[in-house]
């Protein structure tokens, strides 16, 4: 910690300047996980509503209409209990268990930490190609950068000036 100024932080500890900037980029990650986790536990009440599995039952001509259809017909008449189908009613109906949402506010808090750490990671572009004439080396009066027409090093270019000379008659 030489070199480094310390400040006395408001809780009545001293942190360098480079703990401090932990302190914030570990802030900011575990803010982006929270948000994640939030999300994910919302998330999944407003989608198996949208799908169709609500409080009052399964909606008429939804998503989840036809897997009831699909799942009845594949059971000979009747929904099995445990299906698919089954378990979503349920958390459509009742909502999640408190289980079911540490389980997927984990999950989520663990999508949003990674999410942060790529974003952070993420590769920079190259730096701008400098645009003064002086950083280039050119001069005035040189040609500007881009494509060039290049002569092939061998003698055909006077038969393709010939050539040229022959058409503007």
């Amino acid at each position: 910690m030489q070199g480094e100024a310390s400040a006395m932080h408001p809780w009545g500890c001293f942190v360098s300047p480079g703990m401090a900037s932990a302190a914030v980029i570990g802030g900011a990650k575990a803010a982006a996980a929270v948000v994640g986790g939030a999300l994910f536990v919302g998330a999944v009440p407003v989608a198996l509503g949208a799908m169709g599995f609500t409080g009052a039952g399964i909606a008429a001509s939804s998503l989840a209409a036809k897997m009831m259809s699909s799942a009845a017909i594949a059971n000979g008449g009747g929904v099995a209990a445990g299906s698919l189908v089954a378990t979503l009613q349920s958390v459509g109906a009742a909502g999640l268990s408190t289980s079911s949402n540490i389980i997927l506010g984990s999950a989520g808090s663990a999508l949003g930490a990674w999410l942060w750490d790529r974003k952070k990671k993420a590769p920079s572009s190259p730096p701008p190609e400098s645009s003064t004439e002086a950083e280039r080396g050119s001069c005035a009066g040189d040609d500007p950068p881009g494509p060039q027409d290049v002569s092939p090093p061998n003698d055909k270019s006077s038969a393709s000036q010939n050539s040229s000379k022959k058409h503007r008659k």
